[in-house]
């Protein structure tokens, strides 16, 4: 995106009333220390420095030290999919095939993606879109982004060393991999939000930044998502939308229908890297067919 096309974008969150005057409360760039480094580094590579500035003065935007630790803290293997091959989930994802069978019959058509593997991933991911996480993202990839401050990042460490269970050389190696992960998502939610017209500050997920109905980071939203329902947005908090994003994602990285076991199982770490959750993934998908 051009430099031009980032101010466009933020005369496009102007218009959607984000940034009008006096909203700031009068502590909120005192609040806001941790992200200075990062609003100069925002504004360095062509957002619009009034724009950015005024973001990150909004009273909701702040830094998530209760969100970010949970990157220091999670394990895959602590997580409990089996919960998603129980009779009652796998009776509600057969109800969930009835209700949206349109939308996945011409999913099928378009993508040569199976409908069942969709209804697994939207299964597991969030529940049939019940449960699509309470954390702002645009903190939680800020907050991430952020570490790439030496400041910043011993001002954390002295918050969490005692619970993160990590030597602080260890955190050190994790903090620099995860800020320029994050960051590069946090520029992808920025250009997101401005093309799809949406409020980033108002945008809610899971801990590490995934959104909507299909967990998509930023960057894969911005890439790979899709409009489903045909109403000109693409909008990953909709059904209709997310069902074509994941077969899109899925058809993308070589998915179609037919596909044996082995290639399938490849693709699906892709989507998660977990080898427990591609498993699952696949079991859900066979249990959906019978």
């Amino acid at each position: 995106m051009t430099n031009g096309k980032y101010i466009i974008f933020f005369i496009c969150l102007l218009t959607l009333n984000l940034f009008l005057p006096g909203q700031a409360n009068a502590g909120a760039t005192e609040k806001a220390w941790q992200f200075k480094s990062l609003q100069k580094r925002l504004i360095k590579d062509g957002f619009d420095k009034a724009g950015i500035n005024q973001l990150y003065n909004k009273p909701e935007v702040s830094f998530d030290t209760t969100g970010v630790t949970l990157f220091f803290k999670h394990q895959e293997s602590r997580l409990n999919y089996d919960q998603f091959i129980t009779w009652r989930s796998i009776r509600k994802a057969k109800k969930y095939l009835k209700t949206h069978k349109t939308a996945l019959d011409n999913m099928e058509r378009a993508y040569n993606v199976d409908k069942e593997i969709i209804v697994a991933i939207i299964l597991v991911e969030t529940r049939l879109g019940t449960c699509l996480g309470k954390r702002s993202i645009l903190n939680t990839l800020s907050t991430m982004a952020s570490l790439a401050d030496p400041q910043v990042k011993k001002m954390l460490w002295s918050k969490i060393s005692g619970s993160s269970g990590l030597t602080k050389k260890k955190f050190e190696k994790k903090a620099a991999i995860k800020s320029k992960w994050a960051y590069a998502e946090l520029t992808a939610l920025l250009k997101y939000a401005g093309r799809e017209r949406m409020d980033p500050v108002a945008l809610h997920g899971s801990y590490a930044g995934a959104m909507g109905i299909a967990q998509f980071m930023p960057s894969n939203a911005l890439a790979l998502a899709k409009d489903g329902d045909s109403d000109g947005r693409i909008d990953l908090f909709t059904h209709d939308d997310a069902i074509v994003s994941i077969a899109n994602y899925l058809n993308h990285h070589g998915w179609h229908v037919g596909i044996n076991d082995k290639k399938a199982y490849k693709i699906l770490l892709k989507y998660n890297y977990s080898k427990y959750y591609a498993n699952t993934i696949l079991k859900i998908s066979k249990l959906l067919k019978d």
